[in-house]
């Protein structure tokens, strides 16, 4: 995929993203974010991607990478619209819990006392009632999906609301409630039919009303509009044949199964919702809901015999490697794939959308993540020449390629840091190298001892053109 449109960062973003946040000076580490997704998107063979990243109240940063159309050659941006599909559920799930706080309802209601013409077969005498908890928390042993075919292509018919109803007499529970995991589109669609027969309003007029609306979530909506579909809303993309190709997705609307997988939305949105509730958790007043209401939702409230699996009320909620709590959601729809993470102790949050499936969106989510936990503490301007003789790092800023293997090299605080291209993990596979003389530096163990030299070359001009790894690995300097 050519770059061709690839903006340079500082004419796209508004300078307020540079100021610092604490000590922080996050523009470097935006930098990398840029150059790491730029090249990945060409490298994971994606049509399309855009990402955003919030810390407190702020958005840091935001950007897109691709073509939200190949047959238009339209780029992708900030504002494209995507199916969020399971995304959808975060939504359904705090206007459930809207009607709780309102007294309309608990979580330990009966579903048949709240939709009465609830009529699945109940396989096991012994069973635990299933109730709005065990429906938010995937518990509740329902299967996974309506008694239709409405997944498969390459036409989706997803059935009206009446049809998922009529069928459910033809189903019957996969598991006794509160015995194993099973994720349901079913169970939360039953809940989008609680939210509006509780309300007495259409779920999706409840939930433009008090979601939607107070939060001006203006481009997020309950269905795909179709009227977008290729300029506003990306045309979807299908996992990569063998070929290398991904064939076009047809368009879709999820109809009755909205509440489980049918929101559209963009990841400034996305970041919007996540800025509320980073606000919400530090506050002591409720907006739309109370603070305690959110912090328990996102606690553990069910728990997989197996313990691989753990989930609040309606968020995916997990241990990150170094002990942190992340509360998630994922979303898979025809054509498109998302996520939306949200790490509490450091109020950062995350938020990709990619047109195609195929694709692991929580690998760009967290390698993103895994840059900025990068950052020095400081990393004021230090890059002009010093007492201790350190040049302009700038100089040395730019792609470098090796026996087709391809490096970025970007400064970073009062150092150098370089990262080969591509990879999954662009956090760890940050290497650091501190100025040694002239042109030469070396690099910076894990452990803060020197390790081998970076020593770069110049041309007549006095540009660099190459750099030599363990002085004999000739990495040659390209425009991208």
């Amino acid at each position: 995929m050519k770059k061709i449109f690839l903006i340079p960062f500082l004419l796209i973003l508004p300078l307020s993203l540079f100021s610092q946040s604490g000590e922080k000076d996050y523009s470097e580490a935006f930098n990398l974010i840029e150059v790491w997704l730029d090249a990945q998107t060409d490298y994971d063979m994606l049509p399309g991607i855009s990402a955003s990243a919030v810390e407190g109240d702020e958005l840091l940063w935001s950007g897109a990478f691709g073509l939200a159309n190949r047959e238009t050659e339209l780029p992708y941006s900030t504002s494209t619209l995507g199916s969020i599909c399971s995304i959808s559920k975060l939504f359904t799930s705090i206007a459930i819990m809207t009607l709780y706080e309102d007294g309309k309802l608990r979580l330990d209601d009966r579903i048949e006392d709240l939709l009465p013409w609830y009529n699945l077969e109940q396989r096991f005498s012994d069973t635990a009632p299933i109730t709005v908890r065990s429906l938010l928390t995937h518990s509740a042993g329902l299967p996974r999906e309506g008694n239709l075919p409405y997944w498969v292509g390459p036409v989706y018919n997803f059935p009206e609301r009446d049809v998922i109803i009529d069928e459910l007499s033809n189903q019957e529970t996969l598991y006794p409630s509160a015995t194993y995991f099973q994720y349901s589109n079913l169970g939360m669609m039953l809940l989008g039919e609680i939210v509006a027969e509780v309300s007495g309003e259409p779920f999706e007029d409840y939930v433009n009303r008090v979601i939607f609306e107070p939060l001006n979530l203006n481009d997020t909506r309950t269905y795909m509009p179709e009227e977008l579909h290729g300029s506003e809303l990306a045309m979807g993309y299908s996992p990569m044949m063998r070929d290398g190709t991904r064939e076009t997705v047809n368009y879709f609307n999820a109809n009755g199964m909205m509440a489980a997988a049918g929101f559209t939305s963009n990841v400034l949105d996305l970041a919007d919702f996540a800025r509320w509730q980073i606000r919400l958790l530090d506050s002591d007043s409720a907006d739309i809901l109370k603070p305690s209401t959110l912090r328990y939702m996102q606690n553990v409230h069910y728990t997989d015999p197996g313990w691989d699996t753990t989930w609040g009320l309606g968020f995916a909620v997990s241990r990150g490697g170094d002990g942190s709590k992340w509360v998630s959601h994922g979303g898979y729809c025809p054509g498109f794939q998302s996520t939306w993470r949200l790490n509490p102790d450091s109020e950062r949050a995350y938020s990709v959308i990619i047109n195609a499936n195929g694709v692991n969106p929580n690998k760009y989510a967290m390698g993103i993540h895994s840059i900025l936990t990068k950052v020095p503490q400081s990393s004021a301007d230090e890059n002009s020449e010093d007492d201790n003789g350190v040049p302009d790092l700038s100089e040395y800023a730019g792609y470098f390629v090796f026996n087709h293997g391809e490096q970025y090299v970007t400064p970073w605080g009062d150092k150098l840091a370089s990262l080969s291209l591509p990879t999954d993990n662009p956090g760890d596979n940050l290497t650091l190298y501190r100025h040694l003389e002239g042109d030469v530096f070396v690099r910076v163990r894990d452990d803060g001892s020197d390790g081998e030299t970076l020593e770069f070359d110049r041309d007549e001009d006095g540009n660099i053109y190459q750099v030599r790894a363990h002085r004999q690995f000739i990495h040659t300097k390209i425009e991208r």
